[in-house]
Formats: C-alpha cells, structure tokens, sequence
C-alpha cells in the first residue's frame, strides 16, 4: 500500500457540535424549530445543501436558500469551537508518515472549510485535503477519489480508503478502492454491516493493522 484517503467528518474529526450549532443557528434565524445533534449526526455525509434540506423537510421550501446560506455563514465562523480530533487519529497519521505513506483527506464539506480544518488539526500530515467543488460530482461519485489519486501519483490497487459512513462504502467501491470503515463516528457498527461494510475499525489504532 501507498496512500490513505480518509472522509473528515466522523472519521479524523469529530464535527457534530459545530454542525448542529450551525444548523439550530439556520433555523432560529429563520422562525423554525431546532433539532437535536443525533438528529443532525443522521443528516451529515451528503453535503451542506443535503444536510440542510433533511433539517427543515425538503430542498422545495422557501426558506432553503436562506437557511442555506446562514448556515454556511455561521459555519464557516465557527468552524472550530467544538470540534476535535478522534483520540488516536493524530498518532495515527504520524505513523503513516513516518512509514511513508501519502494521505489525503475527501469529503463532501465544502472544500475551503475541508482545507481549512485539515490544516488546523492535521497540518502537514495531510499531503492533500479535498472537499466538494462546484461543477465535480460529490461522494458516492469516484471523481474527486480519482482526482486525489492523480494528486498523490498512486493508483486505486495501492490505495486505502477510511470513512465512516454508507457514503464511504460506496464511494470505495465506485473507484475500486479497499475500505476500512470505522466505528466511533456518526453511524453504528450494524448500520456499516447492514450497508456492505467488510473490514471495521472499532479504534484508530485499528486502522494501521489492517493497512
């Protein structure tokens, strides 16, 4: 193996305080009730505009594009509040560099807020950070993994991916990719099973034993 590209949310870094914040933020200012944060951890990994949809009932509301947008206004100014590493995680890249490994990250959080708490947390132990882009296909779409691929100079067969969702598993599979799905983040060990997942970190630490 070559590299490891890793999904951000649910897997390096736990975002869900600082989404829900910026979700409940959306709603208030737009006279709508708040959810709770398992209501929004069931939300995440298809994107900001999907996330906000399923949070106020549908993309066809009136009030999508507002909430959208303060959404992304708040978000985008409080991006690290709560958030934080997943204990181990950062022992974890330290290890693969130090074994020469290339690591990406991919998600589908926009990408100026992907690079920017990937430099926060990880700095130069993320080779390359890459969100959604307008105009490229998010995961389960194998653009951007083929893109981080180019990136990196290493191709699909040398190539690990570690994500922690539905979105994950299929997006492995879509670019031909190994995945190892992890356990601690915002879906349950059952749910990965029941979605096609094969190999199951229960710890970060896990990670380096099955690459």
């Amino acid at each position: 193996m070559k590299a490891v590209i890793f999904d951000l949310d649910g897997t390096l870094l736990d975002t869900l305080g600082d989404l829900a914040a910026a979700v409940n933020y959306a709603l208030k200012q737009n006279g709508l009730k708040e959810i709770s944060e398992e209501t929004v951890k069931g939300y995440v990994g298809n994107g900001a505009k999907l996330l906000i949809s399923r949070s106020i009932g549908g993309s066809d509301s009136p009030l999508f594009d507002k909430c959208y947008n303060d959404f992304r206004e708040y978000y985008f100014s409080h991006l690290s509040v709560k958030t934080k590493p997943y204990e181990g995680i950062t022992d974890v890249l330290k290890t693969l560099k130090n074994r020469g490994f290339k690591t990406a990250v991919l998600s589908n959080k926009p990408d100026e807020a992907t690079g920017a708490l990937s430099k926060l947390y990880f700095g130069e132990l993320i080779d390359f950070p890459r969100g959604e882009k307008p105009g490229v296909n998010k995961k389960p779409s194998p653009e951007g993994v083929f893109e981080v691929l180019s990136h990196l100079g290493a191709g699909a067969e040398e190539t690990v991916y570690v994500g922690d969702s539905d979105v994950d598993i299929q997006t492995a599979k879509n670019s031909g990719l190994r995945c190892i799905s992890c356990s601690w983040g915002f879906k349950t060990k059952a749910f990965l099973i029941e979605n096609g997942a094969e190999t199951i970190a229960d710890s970060p630490g896990d990670i380096l034993n099955f690459i």
